[in-house]
């Protein structure tokens, strides 16, 4: 059964890409948020990945952060940033 997972992209004032992502990213959907990344990516050389609304990030979603680390920037809430962190993703890119 796939988790609930939904996408929006956005462009803030300063033309910044947005790609924000709401509910849970396990296996199940994985390849969504791949899917999604590389789309923002083909649309802008550098975007920020919104996290804000993510409740859940298992290391399948993790991996595909990895792979896209050199083009993106994370925004986080409290409850997943050292999750992030502890992965060392604070080592290689932004997280706010």
């Amino acid at each position: 059964m796939s988790t609930e997972l939904s996408f929006a992209t956005t462009s803030r004032p300063d033309g910044a890409l947005v790609l924000a992502v709401a509910g849970e990213i396990d296996m199940s959907n994985a390849a969504a948020f791949a899917s999604a990344l590389a789309s923002a990516h083909s649309d802008a050389d550098s975007f920020i990945v919104d996290l804000t609304r993510v409740e859940y990030l298992d290391s399948a979603g993790l991996a595909v952060l990895f792979r896209h680390v050199d083009h993106a920037k994370l925004e986080a809430a409290p409850l997943l940033a050292p999750v992030l962190t502890i992965a060392g993703l604070d080592d290689i890119t932004t997280i706010q």
